[in-house]
């Protein structure tokens, strides 16, 4: 029997409002509930609900990354334009190199939706043996740009940015990911 690798990965709900208890957090709980349901690896979620302060995000980063050695790592909130929208300047300080077609692809298929996604600042990074994705706080753009637009049969126009996942969590040393293929389609790496 075969049994798939284990996959640890970091969630970081980024959010001033969320974080204090004015409303329950949404980003955390979508994430959970789309990877539950995309991943057939056991999952170990390492979760985290922060304000938008920069320096707590860098030092949640390096965290996940270097101690709890999340070979993934999924922000969700903190990418418009607002003063305190501040997780891609705390995402890019940590990174060792920048991955721009994450953020493009995120962007493309945010655009299928409203028109105010050309405001979206996600950047995706690679840490030492993580790779690291700002994802939209809104709990529906998140389920959208992990699993892509699809038509009204249900058939993918633009694959999300998780068809791409497992061959960048390959490259930074982490597990092979299997996902349920008629779910999310992905592209495996080449062992």
């Amino acid at each position: 029997m075969n049994t798939l690798p284990l996959l640890k990965i970091g969630l970081v709900s980024i959010s001033d409002r969320a974080s204090t208890g004015i409303y329950a957090d949404q980003g955390l709980p979508e994430l959970k509930k789309w990877l539950q349901r995309a991943v057939l690896n056991p999952l170990e979620l390492v979760e985290q609900l922060i304000p938008d302060e920069q320096a707590l995000i860098e030092s949640t980063l390096i965290r996940l990354a270097d101690d709890e050695l999340c070979p993934l790592i999924l922000t969700t909130g903190g990418t418009g334009p607002y003063l305190r929208d501040v997780t891609p300047e705390a995402t890019l300080a940590v990174a060792d190199r920048v991955i721009p077609g994450f953020g493009e692809l995120m962007r493309q298929i945010s655009l299928h939706f409203t028109p105010t996604a050309i405001l979206s600042r996600q950047v995706g990074v690679l840490r030492g043996n993580s790779l690291i994705l700002n994802l939209p706080g809104k709990p529906s753009a998140i389920a959208e740009t992990l699993g892509g637009v699809k038509d009204e049969q249900g058939k993918t126009m633009i694959p999300g940015i998780f068809a791409s996942i497992p061959i960048a969590v390959d490259a930074v040393g982490g597990p092979l990911i299997q996902t349920d293929a008629d779910f999310c389609p992905v592209v495996l790496p080449k062992r």
